[in-house]
Formats: structure tokens, C-alpha cells, sequence
């Protein structure tokens, strides 16, 4: 039988692919789904037609798979957040960990490699110290809220993205990857945003004041930063917004008002202004102490990070006379986590902020020894005589979720650096950049995931690969 869009079929869910897309088989083809579980059966919706697959909405639970759970969160299904909250999180890791496999060996072709299981979470829940907020006039209805029959407010919404719909955002109420006092923030700036009807800003019109409410705590210290981004400097609106912000959560410790002009919808601003407190939080990972500013990148999840850290230190069998390069180095917490093991350790962060944070960081730790470059990463491998005096022994990567450029990989081919330990948030775009660097004399030594995001099908990667 042909299948067509629009046509209902039944589905036995056989595994997951990666961003949680559940897989099926039917008619020999397969079949994509969201939301479901593998070993559940659903009825389902075809959505679309390929020549090599099929995609399909799920309409029906009819047999529950033994992996299912109920979810905490009641925007399960609709939020973008949590996508696999109602998986068993023991199961979450087990498809995290042939993700890790399958990135290997289909991406990087490296077939036989040793992968042990992802180190699971402690804590897989409130775990996050930074949730960004999105601000709309287009609020997305859930199908409860649909047949509930109340009327909702449509023109305002402050919350996350419906996946899929950069337009569309989900009026979040609560959200269980931070604290409750997160939770609190939330209702008071929508509180203030609705009675003093302060418009959300819009990319179509390009109007509206508020943009995004980024908020940072710390799990050592319980600090916290709460950043409103806004499409201009207005402290006549500012002023009564902080004000309730103050009264209903005290635990508030600091205040900043990032101003974007920009067309762009991004949660950074050109300008800052600090309303209350110092304008930043401090951390903590391991002995060390870390600035964190608005604009600033900081691992999301101290605690994991901990253990993530760890495992890269121990990757790089350290003594006091290696001398590191660190690529990607952002606020300095991977440099100056292995400084006491090391000579020297040198920092490259094309972020200027970063930069700065890192400096200040090293300067609050008392550490001596290490150096933070700013500029590309590229541009600053091509340059290296300029600012190292002596050979790296070992090379730390930490790249974005689209790993080192390819003429990065190019250069550090070139450098000869007997060691190097590849930590990412990204387990394709790793594999990638390995396959070029086995093609090139280097052999995978060790390889050890570490989970750092429950619920979500992001999984950190640590390998040390050897020269010769």
C-alpha cells in the first residue's frame, strides 16, 4: 500500500535518532515521530512523504512502552526544553551513548573504538545555573489550554520557543531545570510587563521594548543575576520593573539591563547598564572561584561540569613541566582548572568579554600561570610565534557546537602537539574533526561521555587522542 500525507497508521517505536525523534518501521520505510518512546505503540498522522522516509505526528498512546515515565513538567510535549523528560533516565543515557557510537563510526568512520557509558547526572532536575527567557506578542496554546475553554492573552508571552516556531513562545509558568526562585522571577517581571503594558519587541515591526530575561544563578554561592534585554535604554519603564523584581524576590542579588538595537534576536546587548548589585555572580568548580558577567559563557551545569573537568585533567596526564594550549577558552574555567598541574597554560577566546572575565578570574584565584589571548582561533594558531615562546606539549580543545574550523584543524595538524584532549558538546562535529586528526598520526587513546543535560538529547564528549 502507498502511503500519503494525511493518512493514520500504526506505529511500534523501535529506537531513537539524535534530537529525540523516535524511530518506526512501516512498509519497510522509515518513519519519524516525535514524542514517543521506544517500545511504545501509537497511532499516528503522516506529515510528510519522502522518497527514502516518512514523518509523522503523534495522535495516540495505545501500549506504553516500560521506558516511559510521567514527566514533572507540565509543557512536556509542547516546550522545546525537556525533550525526553518522559523517558526513563537511565534509558536517556543508553540512547546517548549509541549516539556518541553511531557519531563514531558513521561520521568519523572509526570503527572497534572503546566507548564506555555516559556519566549520568546526579541531580536531573533544577540542575541548570542560566535559563533564557523569550519575550512575545505571539503566545503559543497549548492543547490543554485550548480545551480548557479559558481565554488567554495571545498578544503577550514570556517563555521559551515552541520548537520548530521562532515566532511562537510558550508562556511558561514553571520550569524544573532551575531553582524555584527562577520561578518567581518569572511571574514578577510578567507581572509588571502586563500591568504596566509594556509591549514585547517585535523582528517583523521592529517595535516593542522587551526582547529577552536571562537569568544566572549560582549553585556555590546562590547569587543571582537577573539581565532584562530591551531594544533601547529606558529607565522610566526599567525603574518599576526592578523595583517589584526587588520586593517579590529578594534573593536577587544583582540587576542588569542589556540593550540590543539590533534587528538580530539575540540575548546580548551593545550597551549595559547595571541597575542593582555588582553586575556579576561568582562560581564555583573544584577549588576555583569564577566571575560570571551577563554576556559571558559559564558551563551550565557547575556540578557535571565538575566532573566533566575532572575527567579531561585526568585525560591529559599532566605534569609540571607541559606546557597547554587552550582553544576556545572562553572565561578561563578548563585553563585555570589545570594550571595547578601544569608550567604554563595558555587561553584563546575570540569573545572580549570572555577575556576579560578570564583575567579577572585567574586574578581571583591568585594563579600565575597562564596567559589569555583574545582574537580567533584561527588567525592566532597562524600567528603562534607571535605570542607562545614554547612548544605546547598539549592541546585542549572546547569548540562550539560546530567544532574547530577546518584550516584550524589544518594548523594544529602542523603544530605536532604529542597530546591532545577534545572535550564537546557535540559528538558529530567531534567525530568530524577526529577523523581528520587519525588521518594525520594521531590514535584515540581514551574516549568518555559525561552527560551534562538531562532531558535533552545533548551529550558532552571527552577524547585524548596521541601522536604516533
Amino acid at each position: 500500500m502507498k502511503l500519503k500525507k494525511g493518512d493514520e497508521v500504526v506505529l511500534k517505536i523501535e529506537t531513537l535518532a539524535f534530537e529525540g525523534k523516535a524511530i518506526a518501521r512501516l512498509n519497510g520505510m522509515v518513519v519519524f515521530v516525535h514524542d514517543a518512546v521506544p517500545g511504545d505503540t501509537i497511532r499516528a498522522v503522516i506529515t510528510k512523504v519522502k522518497s527514502q522516509y516518512l514523518e509523522a505526528r503523534h495522535l495516540a498512546l495505545l501500549e506504553p512502552s516500560e521506558l516511559r515515565v510521567e514527566p514533572q513538567c507540565r509543557y512536556v510535549g509542547s516546550c522545546g526544553g525537556c525533550k525526553m523528560q518522559h523517558i526513563d533516565y537511565p534509558a536517556q543515557l543508553s540512547f546517548k551513548h549509541t549516539h556518541v557510537i553511531d557519531s563514531f563510526e558513521r561520521i568519523g568512520k572509526i570503527k572497534n573504538t572503546d566507548i564506555p557509558p555516559p556519566l549520568g547526572a546526579p541531580d536531573i532536575f533544577f540542575y541548570r545555573n542560566k535559563m533564557e527567557f523569550s519575550f512575545s506578542d505571539q503566545r503559543w496554546l497549548t492543547t490543554a489550554e485550548i480545551e480548557s475553554g479559558q481565554q488567554y492573552d495571545k498578544n503577550f508571552a514570556l517563555g521559551l520557543h515552541v520548537p520548530g516556531r521562532y515566532d511562537k513562545v510558550l508562556d511558561i509558568e514553571e520550569c524544573w531545570l532551575q531553582s524555584n526562585e527562577s520561578n518567581r522571577i518569572l511571574a514578577s517581571v510578567r507581572k509588571s510587563a502586563k500591568e504596566l503594558q509594556i509591549e514585547p519587541y517585535t523582528t517583523h515591526a521592529q517595535k516593542g521594548f522587551l526582547r529577552f530575561l536571562v537569568i544566572k544563578q549560582s549553585r556555590a554561592t546562590g547569587e543571582i543575576m537577573v539581565n532584562i534585554v530591551t531594544a533601547d535604554n529606558r529607565q522610566d519603564i526599567m525603574e518599576p520593573v526592578i523595583k517589584r523584581l526587588r520586593n517579590d524576590v529578594p534573593e536577587v542579588t544583582t540587576i542588569i539591563n542589556n540593550i540590543n538595537r539590533r534587528k538580530a534576536q539575540i540575548a546580548v546587548g551593545d550597551e549595559e547598564i547595571v541597575y542593582y548589585g555588582d553586575g556579576y555572580i561568582t562560581e564555583r568548580i573544584g577549588k576555583y572561584t569564577f566571575r560570571i558577567s551577563a554576556n559571558s559563557f559559564f558551563q551550565t551545569n557547575p556540578g557535571q561540569a565538575e566532573r566533566l573537568y575532572a575527567v579531561a585533567k585526568e585525560f591529559g596526564d599532566l605534569s609540571d613541566e607541559d606546557i597547554v594550549l587552550d582553544l576556545y577558552s572562553g572565561t578561563g574555567t578548563i585553563t585555570i582548572y589545570l594550571s595547578d598541574a601544569v608550567k604554563i597554560v595558555y587561553g584563546i577566546e575570540s569573545v572580549k568579554d570572555a577575556v576579560k572575565d578570564a583575567k579577572e578570574n585567574a586574578h581571583l584565584n591568585s594563579v600565575e600561570n597562564v596567559r589569555f589571548i583574545e582574537g580567533d582561533v584561527l588567525e592566532k594558531l597562524k600567528e603562534k610565534k607571535v605570542w607562545i615562546d614554547e612548544e605546547p606539549t598539549v592541546l585542549y580543545l572546547d569548540p562550539p557546537r560546530s567544532g574547530v574550523h577546518p584550516k584550524a584543524v589544518h594548523e594544529i595538524i602542523q603544530m605536532k602537539i604529542p597530546k591532545i584532549v577534545y572535550v564537546s558538546c557535540n559528538p558529530a562535529t567531534q567525530a568530524r574533526d577526529i577523523a581528520v586528526l587519525t588521518g594525520h598520526g594521531y590514535r584515540i587513546d581514551r574516549i568518555q561521555p559525561v552527560d551534562m543535560f538531562p532531558h535533552t538529547y545533548h551529550i558532552e564528549n571527552v577524547v585524548r587522542l596521541t601522536l604516533g
